[in-house]
């Protein structure tokens, strides 16, 4: 039997309730953990039944997944979760993936990990560094042509405009991976999808573009044909920031009808802080928050402080580059962290293959 958390300490709920006081100024009061007439196991862009959402809202709630992500080698789709259980004898309870943009040919060997993960009792998150639609597939990072690319704002407002060469262009890029989630949503699997992440950011081509008309248009088109047209009902759409911009995060927001979850990354400090965390509960509304990816694991100091997080998901290599083996242990042994072993046990059995 898992030990239920301790109880915050006083001088935390002190400190929480100064915060809010602040942040709450000026704003609408919207009560934790509610959103307005929906359902916390309820998609907001599909109005499916969401068996994740369900659980995250449920029996995870107060507790937070532990999570790995998993990239090149693509052929070897695990390498890093079992790092994972190499020192600490447990098992992500989340496997991160990534449909890449410069290794096309393995992305069934992605899927396929997918699936087994799913079935082993993992939760399934999947980032995608899409290549530009100026440039074919596949890519580099490269500033010219690659994931790091700009576009002007005249081929922004070609891509964004339905049937122009560059949303034609941006839109084969879609179909080109459809069927791969396709194949997930056939075998059941739900995955948590994190497009266009970092999105408040200027690094990526589709970054850094406030308003109606800029990255979120973007984050909506997808969402759009990917459920509407290709109905790929087994995303759950996270729409994810970075931890650079996070003040301003409100203005890349896609609206109630396209994000089931809130997560943010965090790369330029150690951890987030208490005026991070309380940020995205704002923008939130009561959806779940998570951290997309960390460079650290979050101590066991941060989780008794910021119980929301449904979910964090160590970047990589930076697995062992940033962490002691004692810092991944005491994550992973802390009573509100859960691994594999646990999310099997509490969720629902996953649909049959």
């Amino acid at each position: 039997m898992r030990r239920r958390p301790a109880p915050p300490t006083v001088p935390t709920l002190i400190g929480l309730a100064a915060f809010l006081t602040v942040v709450s100024a000026g704003s609408a009061a919207v009560p934790p953990g509610a959103v307005p007439g929906r359902d916390p196991g309820t998609r907001s862009t599909s109005g499916a039944e969401s068996a994740v959402l369900a659980y995250l809202s449920g029996p995870a709630k107060g507790w937070t997944v532990s999570g790995q992500h998993n990239r090149e080698p693509l052929d070897d789709p695990t390498k890093w979760t079992e790092k994972v259980h190499d020192i600490t004898g447990k098992y992500p309870g989340l496997w991160g993936g990534d449909l890449s943009f410069h290794s096309l040919a393995q992305r069934p060997a992605v899927i396929a990990e997918a699936k087994r993960q799913w079935f082993a009792g993992s939760l399934v998150t999947l980032t995608w560094h899409m290549c530009p639609p100026t440039t074919p597939e596949p890519c580099g990072w490269d500033t010219e042509d690659g994931v790091w690319a700009r576009l002007s704002d005249a081929q922004w407002q070609e891509l964004i405009t339905d049937g122009t060469p560059l949303n034609r262009a941006w839109r084969a890029e879609l179909d080109a991976v459809v069927p791969l989630l396709r194949q997930l949503r056939d075998a059941g699997v739900e995955v948590l999808w994190r497009p266009l992440h970092e999105m408040n950011d200027s690094w990526p081509w589709w970054g850094g573009r406030p308003g109606p008309n800029g990255s979120r248009r973007l984050y909506q088109l997808m969402h759009d044909y990917f459920v509407r047209t290709q109905g790929l009902t087994n995303l759950v759409w996270v729409w994810d920031v970075s931890d650079r911009q996070l003040d301003h995060a409100g203005d890349f927001f896609p609206g109630d009808d396209y994000v089931d979850v809130a997560a943010v990354d965090i790369w330029h400090k150690d951890y987030p802080t208490l005026g991070e965390y309380m940020a995205m509960r704002r923008v939130a509304r009561g959806r779940p928050i998570a951290l997309g990816e960390v460079n650290k694991v979050p101590s066991p100091e941060v989780l008794a402080q910021q119980p929301d997080w449904a979910w964090f998901m160590t970047w990589a290599e930076k697995l062992v580059e940033n962490n002691t083996e004692d810092a991944v242990k005491a994550c992973y042994n802390d009573p509100r962290v859960l691994s594999r072993d646990d999310v099997r046990r509490d969720r629902r059995p996953p649909a049959s293959r």
